[in-house]
């Protein structure tokens, strides 16, 4: 896989004072933007090309990356004037994720081994893979609802509670470019709007399950708690 999209547009809300002058993807964590995190992790394992969609304050995101060359890769911009959504942002991109290709939202970080999750994608022949994992914030988190191949067969969208299990979405696919036959024009939702849809049409999608470290930090108490941990 040569090819990702990091969802980079969303404004921070929930970082309350920590995003008023500055995007959520460009908070350092552990000494560098959440958004670089996710780059190198991408770029190490063999990613040439990332598409980042942008909304607030974006020209600060590009005057930082640029484009791409001092990580050895390509990136492409597009600003939404008005948020598309998680899914909708792709639009803008169907021409260039073209093949197989990662979807990161931009405040979730970790070390994921993406070799591992492309190996799984490819072994189920999914039309698109969701890494998954126990989520200690249920109430709080997409849940996700597997079979015993790992098939996904549910999503119970937050704010939920504790009845649907706790295996939450970790927020980082893989998607095949049939995604594109799902989206609606505009906005859209990948958990609301676009993969249960795919479940109705009979495509498969399934849960990649890892105790790997992987953790949405776009709260201040997640964002100290990862801290603390990639700082050890």
């Amino acid at each position: 896989m040569k090819k990702a999209i990091i969802l980079s547009g969303g404004m921070g809300s929930r970082m309350g004072e920590m995003t008023e002058s500055i995007p959520k993807v460009m908070l350092k964590l552990a000494g560098k933007p959440l958004l670089q995190h996710n780059i190198e992790l991408l770029k190490r394992y063999g990613i040439e090309e990332i598409c980042l969609n942008l909304h607030y304050l974006p020209k600060s995101i590009k005057e930082f990356f640029g484009d791409g060359s001092a990580y050895g890769l390509k990136i492409y911009y597009n600003y939404e004037p008005e948020l598309l959504g998680t899914s909708g942002a792709l639009l803008a991109f169907k021409n260039i994720l073209t093949e197989n290709f990662f979807v990161i939202y931009g405040d979730v970080v970790g070390k994921v081994d993406l070799e591992k999750l492309e190996r799984f994608h490819l072994l189920k022949k999914s039309d698109a893979t969701l890494v998954i994992h126990p989520s200690s914030h249920p109430e709080d988190s997409d849940i996700v609802q597997i079979d015993n191949d790992s098939k996904i067969n549910g999503f119970i969208k937050k704010p939920g509670n504790r009845n649907f299990g706790t295996l939450g979405n970790a927020a980082w696919y893989i998607l095949s470019p049939k995604i594109f036959d799902f989206l609606p024009a505009g906005k859209s939702d990948f958990i609301r709007d676009v993969f249960p849809k795919m479940l109705e049409n009979d495509l498969g999608l399934y849960g990649y399950e890892t105790s790997e470290l992987i953790g949405d930090v776009g709260t201040p108490e997640r964002f100290k708690k990862m801290e603390e941990v990639l700082s050890k």
